[in-house]
């Protein structure tokens, strides 16, 4: 296999504030760590994704807003959200990566791709940029493939919880959103109990764990939680909101991962044969974001790695029980017990 890498010049322009943690080095990380994965890999360029990409998810007046903003030298969008003259293309190359990911696997490409772009996206909603977040790069690429008639399946380990993504697609039936998020945390969402609405009803299905969790329970979750619920709702594509701030070295986050905790996720997620896209989300420590690439992409490719090695605190093990009994009540392939 030779997996996709997508990426940008751009991406290195955005800027936060100093001292900020979501830093242009970031990508310089991801690179690294999946050139360095064990096999080749097939680099392009991220598209600069136009109005109307953009507006597939975000008020057009709101993309006005942000170009404006930025052409007149930027500054602070949210508290934790800043921008400079170059955020404007960075934002856009980000959010151009996906299609460009679609495209190349449409043509023939290997059906794994690895997007090393930023600002993130999971945080951004429709008309407010949130949480280091701008346009929400994820849901762009979901509702290009939607339009195109496929069942998209969105899993998002970011040990924060994507709310601009639950948002945008929680009363859809034609995608599945599936997290796994650290809570009580930022941004204050992602209970069990929101399941989605409308016709989304149950196809939001969120699994929040304490501080401390490590890959043990991880691995608990994948098992009964993601693996049935994703096959069954049987999608056309997998997009990853990848975030590698779980890892036990991040400095914004309290759980424990290690690397190959990733690359076991990503191992569960290559065996639903269809494509699977990772998009680059929340991680600020750059060796862990390294080795945890590395790691995703020999998931991707069919690694196998040995069981988890961390141990979660009971309550860790009893959320995902619980979040199993939720799911159960929407997903006939999860067992509740």
């Amino acid at each position: 296999m030779k997996p996709l890498l997508i990426s940008h010049p751009a991406c290195f322009l955005h800027r936060n504030s100093a001292g900020h943690p979501e830093r242009p080095a970031r990508i310089e990380a991801a690179l690294i760590g999946a050139r360095s994965w064990g096999g080749e890999v097939d680099e392009r360029e991220a598209a600069f994704a136009t109005k109307a990409d953009l507006a597939l998810v975000h008020d057009p007046a709101y993309v006005d807003a942000i170009e404006e903003f930025c052409g007149e030298g930027g500054g602070e969008l949210d508290p934790d959200t800043g921008a400079v003259p170059g955020t404007w293309e960075a934002a856009c190359r980000a959010a151009g990566a996906g299609l460009v990911a679609v495209e190349a696997i449409q043509a023939g490409a290997s059906p794994v791709a690895f997007l090393a772009v930023r600002p993130p996206g999971h945080h951004a909603h429709r008309a407010r940029a949130l949480g280091f977040c701008i346009f929400n790069n994820i849901a762009i690429t979901t509702e290009r493939l939607v339009i195109e008639g496929a069942r998209v399946a969105i899993v998002d380990y970011d040990v924060h919880h994507g709310d601009g993504t639950q948002d945008t697609f929680g009363s859809r039936s034609d995608v599945l959103y599936v997290s796994l998020h650290e809570y009580p945390f930022y941004p204050g969402s992602g209970w069990l109990e929101e399941v989605g609405h409308g016709q989304g009803h149950g196809r939001t299905v969120n699994v929040p764990l304490p501080p401390g969790t490590a890959g043990d329970a991880i691995e608990l979750a994948f098992q009964r939680i993601v693996v049935p619920v994703v096959g069954e709702f049987a999608p056309d594509w997998v997009l990853v909101s990848a975030g590698y701030d779980g890892h036990r070295a991040d400095p914004l986050a309290d759980w424990v991962l290690e690397a190959d905790d990733y690359g076991r996720m990503a191992r569960h997620l290559s065996r639903f044969d269809v494509p699977v896209v990772y998009f680059l989300e929340g991680g600020y420590e750059y060796d862990a974001i390294v080795s945890s690439v590395a790691s995703t992409i020999r998931g991707a490719a069919g690694t196998e790695f040995p069981a988890p090695t961390g141990t979660s605190p009971p309550a860790a093990m009893e959320m995902v029980r619980t979040s199993a009994v939720q799911a159960a009540l929407h997903w006939s392939s999860v067992q509740a017990g």
